[in-house]
């Protein structure tokens, strides 16, 4: 793993696929040893219901670990051996989160991230809208439909002002906002605001 990392970019053209067999099998054979384990421990019994209780949960993880290794395996074999193109549904980024996203941030230093972005909106009382999973342009252009729908916690009406970085910016956004404050009895005043 390290010696693939340390690779540049035209090593890795030539030289990661054989790196790539051997640590899938390195892999496979760990996975092949956790499996083992189970296996002959399956009729283990600890001195008292504690000890069986943390002996039933220790198997459960390392089991839950195997498959997940196994995903990982096969997208590693898939991806960089066979060269196949793994459609992102089906990658897993992190054993330890498998929820893990990857986010194409298009900034030079780090164009990718691994995580999940959240959309929060606030107000002055403090955060009062958060919608997990908010992804990318489109995502943030359909945000505003929750925020306007609904006036914020604690709030009778739609928001006189609404400002949102230029991602946000979008000709049904706009519409959306002038109908909520039709609605609200307010006519909001909408600003483009340029991020930073």
């Amino acid at each position: 793993m390290q010696a693939i990392q340390r690779m540049s970019a035209t090593q890795r053209q030539w030289q990661q696929t054989g790196k790539y067999r051997e640590l899938v099998g390195i892999a496979e054979q760990v996975v092949a040893c956790a499996r083992s384990a189970l296996k002959d421990s399956h009729n283990g019994r600890g001195k008292d219901l504690f000890c069986d209780l943390a002996i039933a949960g220790l198997r459960n993880e390392i089991d839950r670990y195997c498959g997940l290794a196994d995903r990982v395996i096969d997208q590693a074999r898939r991806r960089v051996l066979e060269g196949e193109q793994v459609p992102t549904a089906e990658k897993i980024y992190s054993i330890f989160e498998p929820h893990t996203d990857l986010i194409k941030r298009g900034k030079v230093r780090t164009p990718l991230e691994f995580g999940h972005k959240v959309f929060l909106a606030e107000s002055a009382k403090g955060p009062d809208h958060a919608i997990p999973g908010a992804q990318g342009q489109s995502a943030r252009r359909a945000a505003c439909r929750p925020i306007t729908a609904t006036p914020p916690q604690g709030l009778r009406c739609a928001p006189d002002l609404y400002g949102a970085d230029r991602g946000f910016f979008s000709e049904r956004n706009l519409t959306l906002c002038e109908h909520s404050g039709r609605q609200g009895g307010v006519h909001p005043t909408i600003r483009r605001q340029e991020s930073a």
